[in-house]
């Protein structure tokens, strides 16, 4: 039987200043973009991503994991878009049996007005309260977090190693 490692009493103090500022920043953020451009951030992500692609498409595949999602809430998040207009599905062209989800001009247009107010907010809440150091260091800290799970991810599929899936990851 394997021992609990138990968190020390300033582990749990990080842990849970960890989770309170995540939790209220992304909190913040969801809020903003809700507000003033009328989406989630996780639609917002899918926006960019497609943004920052050639010819502003990815593989439903693709989209999930450099969303790190998961397909199904991928296409969720893919057909509400589309029922907006910012977003279409189309037949792939290398094998004709995937799916593609294409950015459209709407789209585009919708994630240039949202992209002033969503950056103001990660500077106000994130960059503008540290110091230089402090930002080098998050992005470190946050690459030493994200490297391994990233690569479980990938190793493993969607969802990571370990994970159960539920009726709504599979």
């Amino acid at each position: 039987m394997r021992r609990t490692r138990w968190l020390s009493a300033d582990e749990q103090r990080t842990w849970r200043a960890f989770l309170d500022a995540t939790q209220l920043f992304f909190g913040q953020i969801d809020h903003q973009l809700q507000l003033q451009a009328k989406m989630p951030h996780a639609y917002y992500e899918v926006l960019v991503r497609l943004s920052e692609t050639p010819l502003r498409r990815l593989r439903m595949g693709d989209l999930a994991t450099t969303s790190l999602s998961s397909k199904s809430r991928i296409s969720h998040a893919v057909a509400r878009l589309e029922e907006a207009g910012w977003v279409r599905r189309e037949r792939s062209g290398g094998d004709g049996r995937g799916l593609v989800a294409v950015l459209t001009d709407s789209g585009l247009a919708a994630l240039r007005a949202a992209a002033p107010g969503h950056v103001e907010q990660v500077r106000a809440h994130l960059f503008d309260r540290l110091t230089p150091a402090q930002v080098a260091a998050l992005g470190e800290i946050s690459e030493a977090i994200a490297a391994p799970l990233r690569a479980g991810r990938s190793a493993c599929g969607d969802p990571p190693c370990g994970a159960e899936r539920t009726g709504d990851d599979a």
